[in-house]
């Protein structure tokens, strides 16, 4: 049974702790790469800058293969429903949020990674030079590149929304919404 004044959720009701674990480590690198992609390319020209291009391009790729580890067991393992308490219209804002988060950390990586398979540079993970399919191509970095900035600024603004909303259970509604992600 859930209690709104001791945090505690039904064990039913709480995620896996497989899941808690790769939804945290998603979380943190996610975060962590889109930070350090703002800060590489504000340093893009000066000595030095490849180093975090390529550790970028090495998360990144950490977090594609983590993404379909996640999808799988995402679709091997639905999660179990919002409580009553949470109207209807959050149901679906939320199932809505989610899903485009989902659309978005499949697309990031892709994106990303297309992108630099066709610059110059390339890409290194963790120092091993990835072999290219294709040759460099700076029409295909441009449009690959932008297309990951822009993916990136709207998963930035899903993280968000997805941020306070689990606030707002924790803190306001007090329904244990929150704590089903939590370890």
């Amino acid at each position: 049974m859930m209690s709104t004044d001791t945090f505690t959720v039904e064990k039913a009701a709480q995620y896996s702790a497989f899941a808690i674990f790769l939804h945290w480590v998603m979380a943190i690198l996610i975060m962590g790469t889109i930070v350090l992609g703002w800060y590489m390319t504000s340093i893009s020209d000066d000595p030095g800058s490849d180093w975090y291009f390529n550790l970028h391009k090495s998360i990144g790729i950490i977090i594609a293969l983590l993404v379909l580890v996640r999808l799988a067991w995402r679709f091997g393992h639905t999660p179990a429903a919002l409580p009553d308490s949470v109207p209807k219209w959050q149901k679906k804002t939320s199932r809505a949020v989610h899903w485009m988060l989902y659309i978005c950390i499949v697309l990031m990586p892709i994106l990303g990674l297309t992108g630099a398979s066709f610059s110059r540079s390339g890409v290194v993970f963790f120092g091993l030079t990835v072999p290219r399919i294709l040759g460099p191509d700076r029409a295909l970095t441009e449009l690959f590149l932008s297309a990951h900035v822009v993916v990136s600024w709207i998963l930035v603004a899903l993280i968000c929304i997805h941020v306070l909303a689990g606030l707002k259970h924790l803190l306001i509604n007090r329904d244990g919404v929150f704590q089903r992600m939590w370890f």
